[in-house]
């Protein structure tokens, strides 16, 4: 690649996850010229491992120890195993911080083509003006520079070529989308959903997801095979490894360069313009430069903000674009430590170790401080969860020989539901460079300061107590429930740590993802939600996505970038 300071490019791409896959996608098939900058190496089929047992595996799945000596932190992840390990970075060698009495796992680092979409959980729930005017309702934080009927067109597109199954449930706070047919309840979620429906008034419905269940663009429906996390031959989850991205290049306008580490932006002060990224090889550990007219950050929430960090300038000193001085503040993720589980009749079903599996089970939609309710005293905000069913052996059947062969057969029915809450977003959560740490490739690392507050505390005790109260009146026995802090083990959903916002002097971005201290630079992941809502973040980053990038060709256009 010519390694000058003219443009090679019209922009350039950081990550190639959810968003970095859309913007590639929605640029390259508009005819744009797109350099895909992405830290980890090409994905493909003959990665993945679905349907290979175990014990053809070097130690059968069963040495975490071996996996904990490179990727301490990632292996908490429960998809980071002998099967997926060298898809994640080596925690050793691309290290963090903490503060001492903070401690944050930042799971899900992916190094490969698809980012996070190659292991995520694939629950896709869309916003409502419910979340998107919080502020207006509570009185805390902000409002977002925009409304649902801003991003409900690129909901729908979205949904529309990703496969989403679900089932309309007609909730104000949960909006309906272009839905596949769900994944089918088990008898014990149906049981569990129309009791607690009937008893407490609360909406359970299958879980909203992205795995198919009828063919769409040279895509096969679930199979059931099981684990996700491992890849899909048939393309039946959504990963941009195989769509979005694949669409990209198929135009032969998308460039993909692997292995490359995004150490910085690259600026022409004179002109206050970004001009192009500076990166490091993997391979080589070499420096390189590939310049562009625009250049769009897609590298999840932290990697983004690092980038922008290391962008200082004697004119940004604090940080690239960061006039305001928010960047790197009010980060957010999902509080993940309250919930429950409960036994269920096992209404015929017999326990297997090679039967089908469900990609997801139910979902439980939001009850607390909803429209036309009483607010709730103890806490803001609300939270969802998420769960579903099992049927396993009695590992644990007292007896020995034939009795206990019997025995061990009796199945176990059970449903487990983990609840997914809001963090509020506040200053004193934030990242910033800690400037005695660089990682193996030279570039200076995060420092990541991440606590509860009170509101979460709160938050959490009401998972674990209202998971008890939804399980005893379906009727399940043996109810098992917990509320923990939710240090270091937060939801992989992290976001807000450069906010949107109409008011430069309290945000990085506008509207549309575009900074507002200079116009050719874009933030396209979720370091632009003013909060995070209890709903998953995915569906609301690709769309967000392709609407900024529809406003960046439109701007492009008449030439205002």
């Amino acid at each position: 690649m010519p390694q000058n300071k003219n443009y090679s490019f019209d922009v350039i791409v950081v990550g190639s996850g959810a968003s970095g896959g859309w913007a590639c996608k929605r640029l390259a098939e508009a005819g744009l010229k797109v350099a895909l900058l992405e830290a980890g190496r090409p994905q493909s089929d003959k990665n993945f491992t679905e349907h290979q047992p175990a014990f053809e595996l070097k130690y059968r799945n069963r040495a975490p120890e071996i996996i904990r000596k490179t990727r301490p932190i990632q292996v908490k992840f429960g998809v980071c195993n002998e099967y997926t390990y060298k898809w994640f970075a080596n925690d050793l060698e691309e290290p963090y911080t903490t503060h001492a009495d903070k401690p944050f796992d930042w799971m899900g680092r992916v190094r490969m083509t698809g980012g996070r979409t190659n292991v995520w959980g694939r629950v896709s729930l869309r916003f409502s003006d419910w979340d998107f005017k919080s502020a207006s309702l509570d009185g805390f934080g902000e409002n977002w520079a925009l409304g649902y009927k801003d991003i409900e067109p690129y909901y729908d597109l979205v949904e529309k070529y990703v496969g989403i199954t679900g089932s309309a449930e007609g909730l104000e706070h949960l909006p309906d989308g272009h839905f596949q047919p769900p994944v089918p309840l088990t008898c014990q979620e149906d049981l569990f959903r129309s009791r607690v429906k009937e008893k407490l008034g609360r909406t359970i419905m299958p879980a909203r997801c992205a795995n198919l269940t009828k063919p769409i663009n040279g895509r096969g429906p679930c199979h059931f095979c099981g684990p996700c996390e491992r890849g899909c031959m048939t393309h039946s989850y959504f990963n941009s490894a195989f769509t979005t991205v694949a669409d990209a290049l198929a135009t032969g306008n998308c460039t993909l360069i692997s292995n490359a580490m995004a150490y910085k932006v690259l600026m022409d002060s004179e002109r206050n313009r970004a001009r192009g990224v500076l990166y490091i090889d993997r391979n080589t550990r070499q420096a390189r430069e590939v310049f562009a007219r625009v250049v769009i950050l897609c590298a999840q929430s932290q990697e983004s903000v690092r980038i922008l960090l290391n962008s200082a300038t004697p004119q940004y000193s604090n940080g690239l674009a960061n006039s305001s001085g928010v960047l790197g503040h009010y980060l957010t993720a999902h509080v993940r430590s309250g919930g429950g589980s409960g036994e269920f009749p096992s209404f015929g079903a017999r326990p297997s170790l090679g039967g089908p599996k469900k990609p997801v089970g139910i979902y439980i939609a939001r009850f607390r401080n909803l429209p036309n309710t009483p607010p709730y005293k103890k806490f803001l905000r609300g939270f969802g969860y998420e769960g579903g069913s099992s049927v396993g052996f009695g590992w644990g059947a007292p007896g020995f020989g034939e009795a206990y062969k019997k025995a061990i057969l009796e199945p176990r029915t059970s449903i487990e539901i983990t609840g997914f809450g809001e963090v509020l977003p506040r200053w004193d959560n934030f990242v910033e460079l800690d400037p005695r740490v660089k990682d193996l490739y030279g570039i200076p690392v995060l420092k990541i300061h991440m606590s509860d507050g009170e509101n979460e505390r709160a938050m959490i005790q009401d998972m674990g107590d209202s998971a008890g109260e939804m399980l005893e009146a379906a009727g399940a026995k043996n109810i098992r429930t917990y509320a923990h802090p939710s240090a270091p083990r937060w939801a992989l959903h992290e976001a807000g740590i450069a906010r949107m916002g109409a008011d430069q002097k309290k945000s990085v971005l506008n509207q549309f993802q575009q900074t507002h201290d200079i116009k050719n630079l874009f933030v396209m992941d979720a370091s632009g939600f003013t909060s995070n809502p209890c709903q998953n973040p995915t569906l609301t980053i690709m769309a967000l996505c392709v609407r900024s990038c529809d406003y960046l060709m439109s701007e492009l256009k008449r030439n205002a970038i």
